[in-house]
């Protein structure tokens, strides 16, 4: 009888076609080429704000805020005091509380947004004069500052694409529900915020096409290099794209780094290990230090953020009109990775966060994320580290710069200041304080191609590095 490693070698030379290459290093050629292409098929990059503009002045869009009792659909259950649909879908808002450390832990206690179903946030691509170019969407969000923004192809929760609303078709999904429609170059289940949600993941998807996609005048192909040059502008690419375009599989060109990717892998399981995080959910009714009105949930102290309510029209959604309610962030967040080059590769610092809302206790994010009004009673010592090293940065610090909103389907009038930030050994040591650690844009790229280990802020800035020179 032959050794099971014989017959395994035996199969092998017998039937070479049933294997292929593990990493395909011509499709990140073709991304880098679409990324130095400032121009494509579709609008130049300097019509798409007009672009824009049109949809908005062509549809009637309004947002009213309103008081719970107005919500149509939504109650707030006897027992719990949480926050739910009638059709027991969608999402609910309920209470957290959270506890982290130990001797003595930090405890707080929160609403959260509870959606236990995965949404698909999809891209499909198309090549056109042998560039890639990328299907992106005008749409319309409730929570946008500016209502309309460029959105992924398709952005649909679960609810949203079985039509639990009983509204129109989600144009374009069926090329990311069904396998045979188009070839897969980049698919990972990621976190959304895990400030404000509670463990919710959406998957993350870009798909190839050959064949004709029938045109919508919603839709428009842009290069990555075009969507870099958006990524400028504020309020422009939303959250839900810039998710997607941060896990393009790039090659990586940087065979060196300060840190190992073992060590970076062990640090990061380290950090998990380290950190005692017990998150639960609980009634919203009667959680400490937050107080519901006829208009809102807010904190007592005025920070943090407030659950409101708001009845919308929309008439080029699949449902035209509905309520909900939205989480409404106190003050404008800053969120910045700041940069140093070390040796001559470019390396960011990156901070792991706790957050009540993640599925494991940490991921990776970016060096500040905060919203610094939360902190202004504290002293210099005491607020988020290297948050002044991040503000006071002068224009020559500034590699990137631009006010990004959060997901408006959920959150309203959720921005902050996105920056990359070029720092000194005096602003941000080689060796940082604990749970502080330098990677290379590499080693973020293939983390990001892994579930639960870069939060979605983190991603978005990452994302923004198409916008900034090699």
């Amino acid at each position: 009888m032959p050794h099971p490693a014989d017959v395994l070698t035996l199969s092998s030379q017998a039937s070479p076609g049933l294997l292929s290459t593990r990493a395909d290093g011509a499709t990140a050629r073709r991304f880098a080429v679409s990324a130095a292409a400032t121009e494509g098929v579709g609008p130049r990059t300097d019509e798409v704000a007009a672009w824009l503009d049109g949809h908005r002045r062509a549809t009637a869009f309004r947002v009213d805020r309103i008081p719970f009792a107005e919500l149509d659909g939504w109650y707030f259950e006897k027992d719990t005091g949480n926050l739910v649909h009638r059709s027991g879908r969608f999402f609910t808002v309920e209470g957290l509380r959270v506890s982290a450390g130990e001797n003595p832990a930090q405890v707080w206690h929160q609403p959260i947004i509870r959606q236990p179903e995965v949404g698909i946030l999809g891209i499909l691509a198309k090549e056109f004069d042998g560039v890639l170019h990328f299907l992106m969407q005008a749409k319309m969000e409730p929570g946008n500052p500016n209502l309309l923004q460029l959105s992924p192809t398709v952005q649909a929760t679960r609810s949203n694409y079985t039509r639990v609303h009983r509204g129109g078709d989600v144009k374009y999904v069926e090329y990311f529900t069904r396998p045979d429609r188009g070839r897969v170059l980049a698919d990972v289940l990621q976190s959304e915020h895990g400030s404000w949600f509670y463990r919710k993941n959406n998957r993350n998807m870009i798909v190839e096409v050959t064949d004709d996609i029938p045109e919508d005048p919603r839709f428009c192909w842009l290069t990555l290099g075009q969507i870099g040059a958006l990524l400028r502008r504020d309020n422009t690419v939303n959250m839900d794209a810039r998710t997607v375009l941060s896990c393009l599989p790039f090659a990586d060109g940087e065979p060196q780094a300060l840190h190992s990717d073992v060590e970076v892998l062990s640090w990061m399981a380290g950090e998990r290990a380290r950190h005692q995080v017990s998150a639960e959910l609980e009634p919203l009714s009667g959680i400490p230090d937050w107080t519901r009105n006829e208009r809102t949930i807010e904190h007592d102290q005025g920070r943090y953020f407030r659950v409101v309510a708001v009845a919308v029209e929309a008439g080029n959604r699949e449902v035209t009109s509905w309520s909900q309610p939205l989480f409404e962030p106190v003050g404008l967040g800053v969120t910045a990775f700041l940069t140093r080059r070390i040796n001559g590769v470019r390396h960011v610092l990156v901070h792991a966060r706790v957050e009540g809302g993640f599925r494991y206790p940490v991921e990776i994010g970016p060096t500040v994320q905060c919203v610094p009004g939360n902190h202004a009673h504290l002293s210099p010592g005491e607020r988020p580290p290297f948050l002044d090293a991040v503000v006071s940065a002068g224009p020559g610090q500034i590699l990137y710069e631009a006010v990004h909103s959060e997901e408006g389907g959920r959150f309203i009038n959720a921005e902050s200041r996105y920056l990359l930030v070029d720092a000194d050994e005096s602003d941000a040591p080689l060796t940082p304080p604990e749970g502080f650690r330098w990677l290379t844009l590499g080693q973020l790229r293939t983390l990001v191609q892994h579930s639960n280990y870069i939060n979605v802020q983190a991603r978005t800035l990452l994302a923004c590095f198409l916008a900034v020179p090699a």
